[in-house]
């Protein structure tokens, strides 16, 4: 076995452990930081398929921003560990199994043996020292797959939107503003006159 053979089986087997622990761990946090692994080793892949933009951006950008957020939300949602439900795992475990058998028949239509391997994929020819896979990359994000990343986009945009309204709860002990009523308010509802008889200087002394 050839040491990228290895390179590439080791990274394959964490980026599988690091799935199942996330998937597993009743702690949010725990998988947070599973799923960071989990990044740093799809990044390693990525080197050894000599994509090293791909590989960088992965780790600066999801690991480093988009996982920090994941990470802000987890904590915003002030989620009581200690108080969920031990059964919840056992309870979503067929719905779970059903998405995963899923999925696995998916990757087989698409990366199985009649449509992936070393026969019809070779590996990659190195490039000229020269050549950069960043204009590649954008030519082709930008003319065959525009439409797939504009969707995309609009995706991670419901998403942004969808974990700021979860952390935007109302508490009973503060206190809210509705500008709906504040420009509603009339003079005679805020403002009182109050007519008092005058006092002499004596009778304050």
């Amino acid at each position: 076995m050839t040491f990228e053979k290895f390179l590439f089986y080791f990274f394959a087997a964490m980026v599988i452990f690091a799935g199942l622990m996330l998937i597993t761990r009743r702690n949010p946090v725990h998988s947070a930081l599973f799923l960071v692994l989990a990044f740093f080793n799809a990044a390693g892949l990525w080197m050894l398929m000599e994509a090293e933009f791909l590989a960088i951006a992965l780790v600066l950008v999801y690991v480093g921003a988009v996982m920090v957020l994941f990470l802000f939300v987890v904590m915003m949602l002030d989620i009581n560990v200690a108080e969920m439900k031990p059964g919840c795992f056992i309870k979503y475990l067929p719905v779970g199994i059903l998405i995963a058998l899923t999925m696995v028949v998916e990757m087989v239509m698409v990366v199985g043996p009649k449509h992936f391997g070393l026969d019809i994929y070779a590996s990659p020819v190195p490039h000229a020292p020269g050549y950069s896979n960043t204009d590649e990359l954008g030519s082709m994000l930008y003319t065959t797959y525009m439409y797939p990343f504009e969707i995309a986009a609009v995706i991670l945009l419901v998403a942004i939107v969808a974990a700021i309204g979860l952390t935007l709860r109302r508490r009973p002990e503060t206190k809210y503003q509705n500008p709906s009523k504040q420009v509603l308010v009339k003079r005679d509802d805020r403002l009182r006159v109050v007519k008092m008889p005058s006092e002499s200087k004596m009778e304050l002394k």
